[in-house]
């Protein structure tokens, strides 16, 4: 009886490994006419599926169709609070915790709890400092395996994640599905500063700094600083390049025409830039923005920067490293915003910017000025 049931075993075991299966697998099969329990636990199958889209491999074929659903964006399980699908059910479940502020898994060296437990684990890598997973064609390493595989595509250039409306590739999902929201236009994060929205949680963080001012990324070799470490990588490139643009006066080299034009200025004397609350002339915009904030201050009035096409042009370009057409400031005042708007489209080769007259009260004084650039 021994006999036969370790020979039922065996070829069990064997139809195991034919039909590739690699998971704990429990069946009751009939010997004797006796119901015999067969666990196929320990076959070891040695066959990966790899995705023909990405660099991803899996021990079974039912991972890798789960996981061609990212490439295809197929997605059949839809949360019945926001408007978020998911490929598979338990990441479904997982995701509504969020909702309901379910944190059942909590670190045993601090307070901090979390929704899923990948998340603890990712966590208590940060009190030992480990990361587990390095990268072999550089220094770096990672806590999670998912993110070396991510870095590792700016080292290929691989792009397996493709929008279907346009030829942009990316390569992590992430990105592409930010990119989709701009073609949808969706804006899911509000201000709480003021009424703008954005695609993305990032774009809101920057756009926040401008309402705090804060600046923390510094060039070690000007000391100037940024709200991004972006505008600070494009500002040091400044510092490998020639200076091209020589005074003639006192040979001091610059590396923009516009950095030696405002230096021109100390050599002839010219001060375009007059205080409307005051006689006083200034040779940069900016010194007279910084002076302005004095009258600020016995007036009790918010600063608000002077809406000038490279006032709009330079913002824009360090928040979103973009130029749009159209200035999309806000003000407090609305006599504040007709002087802005001179024109429903900001020209942003216009060389000179005259601001609308309105004399209605104090706060429109400030505006009334002609800034030639």
């Amino acid at each position: 009886m021994m006999n036969r049931c370790y020979e039922a075993d065996d070829t069990h075991r064997s139809m195991a490994v034919n039909a590739d299966i690699d998971m704990v697998i429990k069946e009751e099969i009939e010997v004797h006419d006796e119901p015999v329990l067969i666990q196929a636990a320990e076959v070891s199958v040695k066959q990966e599926w790899g995705c023909n889209q990405c660099d991803t491999s899996y021990p079974s074929n039912s991972f890798l169709i789960i996981h061609k659903r990212i490439h295809t964006g197929k997605t059949s399980h839809q949360c019945n609070q926001c408007d978020k699908t998911f490929s598979i059910k338990s990441n479904l479940t997982r995701h509504q915790r969020t909702h309901i502020g379910v944190k059942p898994y909590q670190c045993n060296q601090c307070d901090k709890t979390f929704s899923q437990n990948y998340q603890l684990i990712e966590h208590q890598w940060t009190h030992i400092g480990e990361k587990p997973f390095p990268c072999n064609q550089c220094d770096k390493s990672f806590t999670r395996k998912t993110s070396l595989i991510s870095h590792q595509r700016t080292h290929t250039g691989d792009k397996p994640y493709q929008c279907n409306l346009c030829d942009k590739a990316f390569s992590i999902n992430s990105n592409l599905i930010r990119h989709q929201r701009t073609h949808s236009g969706d804006k899911l994060y509000q201000c709480s500063q003021c009424e703008k929205y954005f695609v993305d949680s990032d774009y809101l963080k920057k756009h926040l700094k401008i309402h705090t001012g804060e600046r923390p990324y510094q060039c070690n070799q000007c000391h100037k600083t940024f709200s991004q470490n972006r505008s600070l990588n494009m500002h040091l490139k400044i510092h490998n390049q020639e200076r091209k643009f020589r005074c003639s006066i006192c040979d001091k080299a610059f590396y923009k025409n516009s950095d030696l034009i405002r230096h021109m200025r100390l050599h002839t004397g010219k001060r375009p830039y007059q205080c409307s609350e005051c006689d006083k002339t200034f040779n940069d915009s900016g010194n007279l923005k910084k002076h302005m904030r004095n009258h600020y201050k016995e007036k009790d009035y918010i600063p608000i920067s002077i809406c000038t096409p490279k006032n709009v042009k330079d913002e824009m370009k360090e928040t979103f490293n973009d130029v749009p057409d159209k200035c999309t400031r806000t003000y407090l005042f609305e006599e504040i915003l007709e002087s802005c708007q001179t024109s429903s489209t900001v020209n942003m080769s216009e060389p000179k910017y005259e601001v609308k007259e309105e004399k209605t009260d104090s706060t429109s004084n400030y505006f009334d000025i002609l800034i030639n650039q």
